[in-house]
């Protein structure tokens, strides 16, 4: 069970970046700018998911990021993304309810989802 978690503290560390600019985007679209939920969440994630793909990449999982484990860690974690946004518009859930909500689920599936199917290591 410990292997499974080795690297979640780089992971979280570098997530606590991550959450600060994408709580930032949403709050400047959905607030400032009167964006759906949905659309801000989804923007905000690109924004901040690009800094710590590249981030986790280097000083986590110790792998050379690629394009096509870029787009596979964003069109995964942004359709979660996405319908978390989506659930906060239908419900009506506070802004900040949609993010805290978002930011648990990602910490928790990105980080399985990167270790495992993004970054997994190759047997040579």
């Amino acid at each position: 069970m410990r292997r499974v978690w080795k690297g979640l503290s780089s992971y979280t560390v570098i997530g606590v970046a991550n959450t600060l600019i994408h709580w930032q985007v949403f709050f400047l679209l959905s607030v400032a700018a009167g964006l759906r939920q949905a659309v801000s969440n989804l923007a905000a994630f690109c924004v901040a998911a690009s800094f710590s793909f590249y981030m986790n990449a280097i000083y986590t999982f110790d792998a050379k990021g690629s394009v096509s484990g870029y787009l596979l860690f964003m069109a995964a974690m942004g359709t979660l993304s996405f319908g978390v946004g989506y659930a906060g518009d239908l419900w009506r859930l506070h802004g900040l309810l949609t993010v805290a909500l978002f930011s648990a689920l990602s910490l928790v599936f990105g980080f399985l989802f990167s270790k495992y199917v993004v970054f997994r290591e190759r047997d040579a």
